[in-house]
């Protein structure tokens, strides 16, 4: 047998796609370990708190979140009470059954609320079965801490119907629902005094959000000059002052303190990963009825200068980020300025070199303006970062079509792609895009298996 010519271009090729595997399988290998390294730890963190002494039955806190602020809270009221000897059990409502909620005799429940008196995701299962179920749970005394904003008609709906359910089935209150707008000081530590009382300590522990850090406006370019719907412009930020830039994941998101507005902060979803160097926000301009600019929108798209400082902080969001989905097939889904969220995935992807599939779909108005970061999506299907990119445009034809008929439209690919262990991510907006996705994905998908996918960390979704 002839000795194998190592200069051959062939034996090359079959070299160097061997070294590609290789490096895949041990990419995927360490997202594995990492990702289970810190599933363990939330395992050996909740069985830490949850220790006890034999018959002390330990207080549950069960939250609902959807960008992670009420899952935050969560913890650390369960860290104010472990702290305190209190034995605790920490879940997301979504995991808590009828059954486990009639065996518990004291529950802090930490809910927000989503979009017009919703859920969140993660706890939308409860809300469906449990809370329509006529359960009686005499044994339980509870409190609720409801996250809302005040913007919303229906502020705290779902705190607020969570509260009267667990009422009418007769579960008595520990102490009085508490109420927080956006993230109210007042409301927050008039919590934290009743934790700590059930407690028994005065020691309050500093539960502040970070403070706002001044960054300096880079760049600022509109992306759809000429389309029929309002500005969108992709803007450039870094630490202001030499500052070193910090970390964040794909998923997370900022808030921006508008001078006009500095007492509520408005929350965008990066578009950008730390890799880039900088950090990008897609904004789209909101003009009032009156034709004044909205007061963050306005100040961030067109009376800002280039040079300026915009005070901003970043903020984890947890229910958004890849996880334990890294080597799983990725089913993306968005419009408008949803495209960001999409955008840092893809990023975080094309970046590690995996091989798992993408497939894009995304709504906007029309193709001629609103393709954004067209050259980057052509690049991305090139390179194989993409399998698929499905753009819907609705005012290109005398029909309008949306991202949820492009759904329908691939019915069997996405269920062949969820059998395949696909992961789905959804963002952009609230009304119109993602209520009609979910029940598109509810008619191709079945609402149970949406809702199994959901409980898995496989269906997630930041939308606003």
């Amino acid at each position: 047998m002839s000795a194998l010519n190592l200069l051959d271009p062939g034996v090359l090729r079959l070299l160097a796609a061997a070294a590609v595997l290789l490096m895949y399988a041990a990419l995927c290998g360490f997202i594995y370990r990492a990702e289970r390294s810190k599933q363990q730890k939330s395992e050996q963190d909740a069985a830490a708190l949850g220790a006890t002494a034999e018959g002390v039955t330990p207080i549950l806190v069960a939250f609902a979140s959807q960008t992670g602020f009420a899952e935050q809270l969560a913890w650390q009221s369960a860290c104010l009470l472990h702290t305190a000897g209190v034995p605790v059990r920490v879940l997301p409502l979504g995991e808590l059954s009828l059954d486990e909620l009639a065996r518990t005799e004291r529950a802090l429940f930490i809910v927000s609320t989503y979009g017009e008196g919703d859920a969140p995701d993660n706890g939308a299962r409860f809300a469906q079965q449990a809370m329509a179920a006529d359960a009686k749970l005499p044994q339980l005394h509870h409190a609720v801490l409801a996250l809302g904003d005040r913007s919303y008609a229906n502020f705290c709906g779902f705190g607020r119907r969570l509260d009267a359910w667990l009422q009418a089935r007769g579960a008595g209150a520990l102490f009085e629902r508490i109420e927080l707008d956006n993230e109210d000081a007042a409301a927050l530590t008039a919590w934290q005094h009743q934790v700590a009382h059930l407690a028994g300590t005065t020691d309050l522990p500093d539960w502040q959000a970070p403070a706002f850090e001044d960054w300096q406006l880079i760049e600022r370019r509109v992306l759809n000059a000429g389309s029929v719907g309002a500005p969108v412009c992709h803007l450039t930020l870094a630490p202001a002052a030499g500052a070193a830039l910090p970390q964040w994941e794909a998923g997370d998101l900022v808030q921006v303190r508008a001078p006009g507005d500095p007492a509520r902060p408005r929350e965008y979803t990066i578009a950008s990963v730390p890799a880039d160097g900088h950090l990008h926000l897609l904004v789209r301009q909101e003009r009032h009825a009156d034709g004044s600019l909205g007061c963050a929108s306005g100040w961030l798209t067109e009376q800002a200068l280039i040079g300026d400082i915009v005070p901003l902080r970043l903020r984890a969001h947890s229910s958004f980020h890849i996880g334990a989905n890294a080597a799983r097939p990725l089913v993306l889904i968005g419009n408008g300025t949803g495209f960001a969220g999409l955008r840092s995935h893809l990023k975080m992807r094309a970046a590690a070199a995996s091989r798992s599939p993408a497939w894009l779909l995304f709504g906007e108005r029309q193709s001629a303006h609103d393709r954004h970061f067209g050259d980057e999506i052509d690049g991305w299907l090139a390179h194989g970062v993409l399998a698929h990119a499905d753009l819907v445009f609705s005012r290109d034809q005398a029909q309008r079509l949306y991202v949820q008929h492009r759904v329908l439209a691939h019915a069997q690919r996405l269920r062949e792609w969820v059998a395949e262990g696909a992961a789905i991510y959804v963002c952009g907006s609230l009304e119109g895009m993602a209520s009609g996705v979910d029940a598109a994905l509810a008619e191709v998908l079945g609402v149970n298996e949406l809702a199994l996918l959901a409980d898995a960390g496989r269906y997630r979704r930041d939308v606003y």
